[in-house]
């Protein structure tokens, strides 16, 4: 899972808003580019995200709040969201067409003058899509960072998650294609690109001779010069002793894991049908430290998944401490329609109230871990990702506070000190 986000790209011509992951804000910069080369103007994209009722509450709310305000503009609803209950966005005043997960990376879907804009709702199968096109782009406006999709869609079926419904089953990118993109990047300035997928460690096995995404991350930092390479989420139990080398071997491989974790307790996971266990999660951050002792962890936690006792959410609990888990996305549990959890018996279910509160402790759990982690780091050296804002990231993704002035997207090499417990470069 990812967290829900606001981000706005803009151009002259037209406005793309995007809503959750960072794989949607890498497709944000296809939709703009395909609206730059069909002329559009006067035009907004609401690029929406499923992952939980609320980033669809939050969707919704933001398209007629836009209406209100420029009634004259016209909307294109897309995403995932859009996907999967495409009559639900049409039915929305001022809404003049939604488009599929699939169709929105298509740069004719948005041409005014053809005939496929006659049709107010176009979203097929998601489903029938057997391969995920490349996409090169050759920016990534307003990005420190670039974001590179080499994965796309889910094989598996997780109790809670919506998300392969819109976004289909798993396919990738091949390893050539994903090594131009990254040399095309580097070209533009990128110091740092972040390779994306709903299920990333996944990748290679629906293409010829099944390359693991370890060897893929070999063969990127073999053939493309760029100075930091990150991942988002990964699963444990398809790590590949690949990715392991280049973990332990390669220093441009930043030594930060966002793990896929859902729950710390046994039990939990099961139900969740998850693949892996608790004590994989902590073989998993053992090993990798005893690889490369300054790697950190974050990870995607739901709280109060139905039947969670709290036995079960203190095993959670103290997983975070366990594991020493710092960068944390945190969920309370939200019933999806569509999804074997949400058919739990009410019996069952978690109260909400409880769910907000287990949400509380583990934030302030992962909080806790990260002051720890930022006070120990104090007055070492950092090679810092200079950012909008003042501010800045390490290789352990640790905020800094840099000049203001600094130029952005350039990477710094300063010694921090504390200062009301965030980290400055000195």
């Amino acid at each position: 899972m990812a967290e829900q986000r606001n981000q706005s790209v803009l151009s002259s011509q037209a406005e793309v808003k995007t809503f959750g992951c960072r794989l949607n804000a890498y497709e944000s910069e296809v939709i703009r580019r395909n609206l730059s080369e069909a002329g559009r103007k006067n035009v907004t994209v609401f690029n929406t995200c499923a992952v939980t009722k609320e980033a669809e509450r939050q969707a919704k709310q933001a398209i007629r709040r836009h209406h209100r305000k420029h009634p004259e503009q016209e909307i294109i609803v897309t995403g995932c969201a859009a996907q999967i209950s495409p009559e639900s966005y049409a039915a929305i005043d001022g809404v003049s067409q939604v488009i599929g997960n699939e169709e929105k990376m298509r740069p004719d879907s948005y041409r005014a003058d053809g005939l496929l804009a006659l049709e107010k709702v176009r979203v097929n199968d998601i489903m029938s899509i057997t391969e995920t096109a490349s996409h090169l782009i050759t920016s990534m406006e307003g990005q420190a960072r670039a974001f590179m999709q080499i994965q796309n869609g889910c094989n598996h079926r997780c109790t809670f998650c919506i998300i392969p419904f819109g976004r289909g089953n798993s396919r990738s990118v091949g390893m050539g294609e994903v090594i131009a993109q990254g040399n095309l990047l580097v070209e533009q300035g990128f110091n740092e690109i972040v390779l994306t997928g709903v299920d990333l460690t996944d990748y290679g096995k629906d293409l010829p001779g099944e390359p693991t995404l370890g060897q893929l991350v070999k063969r990127f930092l073999a053939a493309v010069p760029v100075a930091r390479l990150r991942l988002s989420s990964v699963d444990v139990a398809e790590i590949d002793g690949a990715l392991l080398d280049v973990l332990a071997n390669e220093p441009r491989f930043m030594p930060h894991f966002h793990i896929s974790l859902q729950a710390g307790d046994d039990m939990v996971l099961k139900r969740m049908k998850r693949r892996h266990s608790r004590q994989q999660v902590l073989d998993f951050v053992k090993q990798c430290r005893h690889l490369r002792p300054e790697t950190v962890f974050g990870g995607d936690i739901i709280a109060g998944f139905p039947t969670e006792t709290e036995a079960m959410f203190e095993n959670t609990l103290h997983l975070v401490s366990e594991a020493g888990l710092m960068h944390l996305h945190i969920f309370p549990y939200s019933e999806r329609e569509g999804t074997p959890a949400a058919n739990i018996p009410a019996s069952r279910q978690v109260p909400v109230p409880v769910r907000k509160e287990r949400a509380r402790l583990l934030r302030e759990a992962g909080e806790r871990e990260l002051a720890a982690h930022v006070k120990q780091r104090a007055g070492q050296e950092e090679r810092v990702l200079v950012e909008r804002g003042g501010v800045g990231h390490s290789e352990q993704f640790l905020p800094v506070t840099v000049p203001e002035d600094w130029e952005i997207g350039s990477i710094r090499t300063v010694r921090t000190q504390l200062k009301d417990d965030v980290l400055v470069a000195g």
